[in-house]
């Protein structure tokens, strides 16, 4: 079974789905125009809202809700050729808020968000310039970033357990390597380890 969730020219790329409590969907996803849009059916139809055009942003969008529903998506805006930011949404406030947790560098490839049991956001992404693998956070209140690991990063995906750590896998890839690693930081400071080598 399937539907047409929007219509709009060139919509769709890089999208990314998350189910509130009462089992209706919430997608981020590139809009018409290379804007952020956002989707839900809570109502009963698809309703679409623009979150995000201050440029060519809504890449790599990565969706979770919090305990109380809201909606927060992490997000690339592509600024320019060899510059970009990693940038964060959320309408935890009541209306959309926009932030950018990274503007290094062209930062914010493949990004994967999850949520804390307070709400706040742990990111993992992609820093191009570098090619690393880096990881955001606003639970002290604001954001702060850290390179986990260098030449790494590429499609990563992140989990929190019951304690509020951070797994993460991601693809090693320089030069003729391709192998899936693992990070944490469950014992303190973050650890890495090859799961897979080619």
């Amino acid at each position: 079974q399937y539907e047409t969730v929007d219509s709009s020219s060139n919509v769709g790329w890089d999208a990314s789905i998350a189910f509130d409590a009462s089992g209706h969907a919430h997608i981020g996803y590139v809009g018409e125009n290379h804007t952020l849009k956002y989707t839900t059916n809570t109502s009963g139809t698809w309703v679409m809202t623009t979150v995000d055009s201050s440029g060519d942003v809504g890449w790599f969008s990565s969706i979770a809700l919090d305990a109380s529903g809201y909606v927060h998506i992490s997000y690339f805006d592509w600024i320019t050729t060899w510059d970009g930011d990693l940038k964060y949404a959320t309408n935890a406030s009541g209306s959309w808020v926009t932030a950018t947790v990274d503007s290094n560098g062209e930062v914010g490839w493949y990004s994967s968000i999850a949520l804390d049991a307070s709400g706040k956001a742990h990111i993992s992404y992609y820093d191009y310039s570098s090619w690393s693998l880096k990881y955001a956070t606003n639970a002290s209140g604001s954001w702060i970033n850290m390179t986990i690991e260098g030449k790494v990063g590429g499609y990563s995906s992140i989990a929190l357990d019951m304690s509020g750590n951070a797994h993460i896998s991601y693809d090693y890839s320089y030069r003729d390597d391709w192998d899936l690693k693992y990070a944490t930081n469950a014992s303190g400071s973050w650890v890495t380890t090859t799961v897979d080598s080619y």
